[in-house]
C-alpha cells in the first residue's frame, strides 16, 4: 500500500458523508409530510488490507461505505382535522391501498382519504383504500380486503312497522265518558278525553298516521276504553276487538291490564299492507293532565344516501335521509414482521419485500393498531436531531477532504525529492 490508498479512503469518506447529507436533506424536506417516516444512514468500514512487519501481520483500513439507510417507524404525533375521512393509526399498522388499473398493493401511514365521484374511498393519489365488507345483517365478512365503495344516490328500502309503543299519562280526574269503545267518535271531542297519533309505515314505505283515542269508562273504575283510527277516518281496531281489552289501573295509577294489544293486518288503498302490529301501552293514570310523553314505532320510509363518514372504530358508515345508518366496510390495516424491510415507492407509499415479509391484514384493534378519525399522523422527523447530524456529517466531510489535500501535499513532497 502507498499513500495513494489514504487518498481513496478519504474519497470513500466524502461519498459516505454525501449520502448521509442526502438522507438528512430528504428528512428535513419531508418534515411536514403526512405520515412520513424518517431515515438514518448506517456506515461500515471497508475490507482492510493486511501488511506484514516485524511485529507480525497488521490490517489497515480502506475507508468507509454506506451500509444501509434504515427507515425509522416511530409513532408520529396526531393533528386534528375537520374531515371524518382523515384517519391516523396508532401502532404498527399501515393502510392498504390498491391500484385500480392492475390491483397492485401499496401500504401507507398517510390517511388523508376522501370519496371520489364513483363512491370509492381513495388516497390523495387516487389509489383505492381497502377494507373488510359488512353483509346486509351487519356482520363483518372474511376474506381478502377489497375496495371500499359507497355509491352516491344509493337507496335503502323502508321497513314496515310491526311494533308501536305509546307512552302517556291519562288524568285520573277526567270525566267518565264512554261505556264501550263504540261510543268514541273522533269527530266529536265530547266522546273522548285524550288522543295521540303516531306515524307508521306500510310494506311500500308509505307513511300512515294512526291516532289512538282514549275515553274514561263510566261503567268501571280506573278503566279506559280506546280506539285506533287511520288518517282517513277509518276505525282500525279498539279495546273490544281482536282480543284486545280496556286499559286498567290500580289505586296507585299503575297499568295493570290491556297491554299489549293487537292491530290487525291492514290493506291500504295503494295496494300496500301492514301486517299485524303489536301496540304497547306504557301508560299511567295519575292526577295530572293527560299528555303524550312519547310515541315510538320501528318502521321507516325508504331513504337516499345523505352522508358518508368513518366512525372511531374505522367503520365506513352510510347515513340515509330516513335517519338509518348502515355499516359498509371496516378500513383494513396491514402489519409486517419487519416493517424496516419495506421499500419506499414514493407518494408516501411502501411496497412489501422479502425482507419485510408478507402483509398480515385485519381491522382496527390491538393486533394491527388503532384507527383514529378526524386525525392525520404527522412526520416523525425531529428537526433538532437532523440539524445536529447535519453538523456532524459536515465536519466529517471537511475532515475527509482534508485527508485528500494532505495526501496531495505528501505526494508533492515525494515528487520534489528528485529535484
Amino acid at each position: 500500500m502507498g499513500i495513494s490508498s489514504a487518498m481513496y479512503s478519504g474519497v470513500s469518506g466524502l461519498n459516505a458523508s454525501g449520502n448521509a447529507m442526502s438522507v438528512i436533506g430528504n428528512n428535513i424536506s419531508n418534515s411536514n409530510t403526512v405520515g412520513f417516516k424518517t431515515s438514518r444512514t448506517v456506515f461500515s468500514d471497508l475490507l482492510s488490507s493486511s501488511i506484514s512487519g516485524s511485529g507480525g501481520t497488521s490490517q489497515v483500513g480502506r475507508g468507509v461505505t454506506t451500509e444501509s439507510v434504515d427507515n425509522i417507524f416511530s409513532q408520529g404525533t396526531f393533528q386534528n382535522t375537520d374531515s371524518s375521512t382523515d384517519l391516523a393509526v396508532e401502532g404498527d399498522g399501515f393502510f392498504v391501498l390498491s391500484q385500480p388499473s392492475d390491483g397492485s398493493r401499496y401500504y401507507t401511514r398517510d390517511g388523508s382519504f376522501s370519496f371520489d365521484s364513483d363512491g370509492y374511498l381513495t388516497s390523495a393519489s387516487g389509489l383505492r383504500v381497502q377494507g373488510q365488507a359488512y353483509d346486509s345483517n351487519g356482520n363483518l365478512l372474511g376474506g381478502a380486503p377489497s375496495d371500499i365503495r359507497v355509491q352516491s344516490g344509493s337507496l335503502v328500502p323502508g321497513s314496515t312497522t310491526s311494533t308501536i309503543t305509546l307512552t302517556n299519562n291519562l288524568d285520573s280526574g277526567s270525566t267518565a265518558l264512554a261505556t264501550a269503545p263504540a261510543d268514541i267518535n273522533p269527530a266529536d271531542q265530547s266522546t273522548y278525553n285524550f288522543a295521540t297519533g303516531v306515524q307508521t309505515y306500510d310494506t311500500l314505505g308509505n307513511a300512515h298516521t294512526l291516532t289512538t283515542y282514549f275515553a274514561k269508562d263510566s261503567g268501571a273504575n280506573n278503566t279506559w276504553d280506546w280506539t285506533v283510527y287511520d288518517e282517513g277516518g277509518n276505525m282500525v281496531t279498539d279495546s273490544a276487538s281482536n282480543g284486545n281489552s280496556p286499559l286498567t289501573y290500580d289505586s296507585s295509577g299503575n297499568l295493570t291490564g290491556g297491554s299489549p294489544a293487537t292491530i290487525p293486518a291492514t290493506t291500504w288503498s295503494t295496494g300496500a299492507t301492514n301486517p299485524q302490529m303489536t301496540l304497547n301501552f306504557s301508560s299511567t293514570q295519575y292526577a295530572s293532565t293527560s299528555q303524550g310523553i312519547s310515541q315510538n314505532q320501528n318502521g321507516y320510509a325508504p331513504g337516499t344516501l345523505s352522508k358518508t363518514s368513518i366512525d372511531s372504530d374505522g367503520n365506513v358508515i352510510a347515513t340515509y335521509s330516513n335517519g338509518q345508518q348502515e355499516k359498509v366496510a371496516s378500513v383494513a390495516l396491514a402489519s409486517f414482521s419487519n416493517p424496516e424491510g419495506l421499500s419506499k415507492a414514493g407518494g408516501n407509499l411502501y411496497t412489501q419485500t422479502t425482507e419485510s415479509g408478507g402483509a398480515q391484514t385485519g381491522v382496527s384493534g390491538p393486533q394491527h393498531g388503532t384507527i383514529f378519525t378526524n386525525s392525520l399522523e404527522q412526520s416523525n422527523v425531529d428537526l433538532g436531531t437532523e440539524f445536529v447530524n447535519m453538523i456532524t456529517f459536515e465536519r466529517g466531510y471537511q475532515a475527509n477532504s482534508k485527508v485528500i489535500t494532505t495526501v496531495d501535499q505528501m505526494m508533492q513532497s515525494l515528487l520534489s525529492l528528485k529535484q
